[in-house]
């Protein structure tokens, strides 16, 4: 009779051993399986799904990022949104002047940024730099009234509008000296286009993009473009700190090929372009 019980017992023992090794072994395969998927390239998600990514857009910037009945939108605001589903990462949306998104990254106010951001050697050295996104080359602009610019040499001894921190705002200052400049700095685009509007400025320097989509929808814009290209277009690119937030880098990149080849990046660009 002991000899039974004894048996029956291993007997369960041995039962619920094997039923706990399946549960194990269950597990460890459901773990492993988002490892595989993130090793093969296709999202840096998984590692960061429980993050929730601080990305500045430019607040004044149209057609890339502009409040419009209480909501942003634009090509740079609508292309993160569609990278963030893609990707399956999640981010939180900061509107700001473009002249402190690159000392808002480098002091870990911010994740990273979408605003219209040219690639160039001097923010290279802060910042890393995502895949080009769009080409937006540098473009002269005058009062519609204004016949006396056509190149870059009637610029001499002119006033100059131009936005802090942007590649027009170095343009000016770089040929300062060589057009014997006067150049005034403002904080946001509207701005600048109301100095040269009303006679304040000569001309101001901005991305061909912007300029020709607020002369596009603004039937009364006082402004005309006078020099197209003031030198080789750069490319717009989404900008981490150096060296920090790769993984949001890489989605960034991974999600913009699937944008492309999904036909959602032209539906959006096609929009305002």
């Amino acid at each position: 009779m002991k000899k039974k019980i004894i048996a029956g017992m291993l007997t369960g023992v041995l039962m619920a051993a094997t039923v706990f090794a399946g549960c194990s072994s269950g597990t460890a395969a459901s773990s492993a399986a988002p490892a595989a998927s993130t090793d093969a390239g296709s999202s840096a998600a998984s590692a960061a799904s429980s993050k929730v990514y601080l990305i500045a857009c430019d607040a004044k910037y149209a057609p890339f990022s502009f409040e419009e009945n209480g909501k942003y939108k634009g090509i740079d605001v609508e292309l993160l949104d569609a990278i963030a589903k893609v990707e399956g990462f999640q981010y939180e949306l900061k509107p700001m002047d473009f002249s402190g998104i690159i000392p808002a990254i480098k002091a870990g106010q911010i994740d990273g940024s979408i605003a219209g951001m040219n690639i160039t050697e001097k923010r290279k050295e802060s910042v890393d730099f995502s895949d080009g996104y769009i080409q937006a080359g540098s473009s002269i602009v005058v009062n519609k009234d204004d016949d006396s610019i056509k190149s870059l040499d009637d610029l001499k001894g002119k006033t100059a509008a131009v936005k802090k921190g942007t590649t027009g705002a170095s343009f000016a200052e770089e040929n300062k000296d060589k057009y014997g400049l006067k150049v005034n700095v403002y904080d946001d685009s509207p701005s600048m286009f109301q100095a040269v509007e009303n006679k304040n400025a000569d001309f101001l320097v901005e991305d061909f993009p912007v300029i020709s989509y607020s002369i596009k929808i603004n039937a009364g814009s006082k402004l005309k473009v006078a020099v197209e290209s003031i030198g080789e277009a750069p490319y717009d690119a989404f900008a981490v700190d150096k060296g920090k937030n790769q993984d949001l880098l890489k989605m960034f990149n991974e999600g913009l090929k699937k944008v492309k080849e999904n036909g959602t990046y032209d539906k959006i660009v096609n929009q305002y372009l």
